[in-house]
């Protein structure tokens, strides 16, 4: 008797045990292997629902955005397994920093010195021959009016929207890290190169000019003026003879009207911006319209104190409001597709070259191995965006995204592509290839995927096989 209810207690121990064992698998609190996989491994099927997006760091993103040069910045440029040859680069740049394109009304603008004067920080150690090189530059060979722009900045008191110091020494910077990567170890350019390996092309504002000058200096094996052909692009998204898409500018004002949109729902917005007016004395319309944060983001950048009036001080506490709704702006904007479609129609044409004359490389021709392109954000933006990289930062000041073009030697009729934003590889992170990532242990991207996104795959939304007419189809 003694013994079978000894054995009835034991069942039932072990029933609950069972049960419980059940129940905290199901909960998730304990890790069940499943087809061999370690226990770690295992992923939730649904996401923990009291997580909280990231808070926005304001002053956070501001010092990103000034990118202040730094000797110790890394990057993954020029990475490849040894049996990977690279053959091609193409470089999309934002200029550097600049003196604001819009002054607050009724403010002191700010004291920026446009001067480049070697002592004084932030500097390079090629800044003082950059500005000895640059004044001997009449053999170069520019187009149109880029002939006519100074090659350096030289004011004492910056003009507005011109390149300073700091946006100088940035590029000397970006220069010289791509010169050790692919100059110094991949031998991309030879020291006998000529005019025809490279490719250069800049909008027409000194800004952009003098930032791919810069970068060229540092870069370039030996910078030798007769060697150096500019091209002027007229377009900020550089589509050249493929400019008429009426759909592109359609989903442009679409978005805008959805920035303006979000703008006039956000009440602490415009508390802040009827402060700042009362503060230098405007109507609110009026200080909008003069777009405050451009200027505000030169003083943040420069250490330089926000402008007051006899009416009080425009404050940290305003800038934080201003960008803070930038970057709301920005997530939206991601969530949103208007931006998106206007991207895939901007930047066709400059993204339907670069494969172009990826392919032409390719095919073994030797001709235009490094590409420069010098932008603004308007540019590099729309290309981020394009390319499925939502991950990436509004671009800053000098920012660089890489195109490398790379040949296995193991299969030389095979080529691949990496692509870097400020560094990083995001090659994965595009649209077109981040599936190749999961059946693939090469780290890089095959070049016909790049080819067919860009000849077909751009066009798939817009329910159409090409450029000019998704240009003119509605396709919702």
């Amino acid at each position: 008797m003694l013994f079978r209810n000894r054995f009835l207690i034991l069942l039932a121990l072990a029933a609950l045990l069972a049960f419980l064992s059940l129940s905290l698998q199901f909960l998730h609190l304990i890790p069940v292997k499943e087809d061999g996989m370690n226990p770690k491994s295992r992923k939730r099927i649904m996401p923990d629902p009291l997580t909280e997006p990231p808070a926005i760091d304001p002053i956070y993103e501001a010092r990103v955005y000034c990118n202040v040069p730094s000797i110790t910045e890394s990057s993954m440029e020029g990475h490849a397994p040894h049996y990977f040859k690279l053959v091609s680069v193409h470089v999309l740049i934002r200029h550097g920093d600049r003196y604001p394109l819009y002054a607050i009304p009724k403010t002191k603008r700010p004291e920026i010195d446009c001067t480049l004067v070697s002592n004084r920080k932030p500097s390079h150690p090629h800044l003082e021959a950059f500005v000895r090189h640059m004044s001997q530059g009449s053999e170069a060979q520019m187009d149109g009016t880029l002939g006519s722009l100074p090659r350096y900045p030289s004011h004492p008191l910056c003009e507005m929207g011109e390149l300073t110091q700091t946006g100088v020494v940035q590029h000397l910077h970006n220069g010289q890290l791509l010169r050790e990567i692919y100059i110094k170890k991949h031998k991309l350019l030879s020291s006998d190169w000529t005019a025809k390996h490279l490719y250069l092309e800049t909008t027409g504002k000194s800004r952009t000019l003098q930032s791919g000058l810069a970068l060229l200096y540092t870069f370039l094996p030996d910078f030798d003026w007769k060697k150096i052909n500019i091209k002027h692009q007229w377009s900020t998204i550089f589509c050249s003879g493929s400019c008429d898409c009426p759909m592109r500018n359609h989903y442009l004002e679409e978005e805008q009207r959805r920035q303006y949109s979000l703008r006039v729902k956000n009440s602490h917005l415009e508390r802040t911006y009827v402060d700042m007016a009362k503060i230098v004395g405007i109507p609110t319309r009026q200080l909008r319209a003069s777009n405050p944060i451009d200027s505000m983001l030169c003083h943040f950048c420069h250490n330089v104190s926000f402008p007051c009036t006899k009416n009080g001080c425009i404050d940290i506490e305003h800038f934080k409001v201003i960008k803070t709704h930038q970057l709301e702006d920005e997530r939206e904007r991601q969530e949103k597709k208007l931006y998106f479609w206007y991207a895939l129609l901007a930047v066709h044409p400059l993204l339907n070259q670069t494969v172009n004359r990826m392919q032409r490389i390719a095919d073994g021709k030797k001709e235009e191995l490094f590409v420069l392109y010098s932008a603004h954000d308007v540019t590099l933006s729309p290309v981020l965006s394009a390319l499925g990289i939502t991950e990436a930062r509004f671009p800053r000041f000098a920012a660089r995204l890489v195109f490398e073009l790379w040949q296995d030697e193991k299969k030389p009729r095979e080529h691949f592509i990496r692509i870097l934003y400020n560094g990083f590889d995001v090659t994965f992170q595009t649209s077109f290839c981040w599936e190749h990532n999961m059946h693939s242990r090469k780290p890089m991207c095959p070049l016909e995927k790049f080819v067919h996104f860009v000849k077909r795959g751009m066009f798939s939304v817009f329910n159409s096989t090409n450029y000019y007419d998704a240009c003119r189809r509605r396709p919702f």
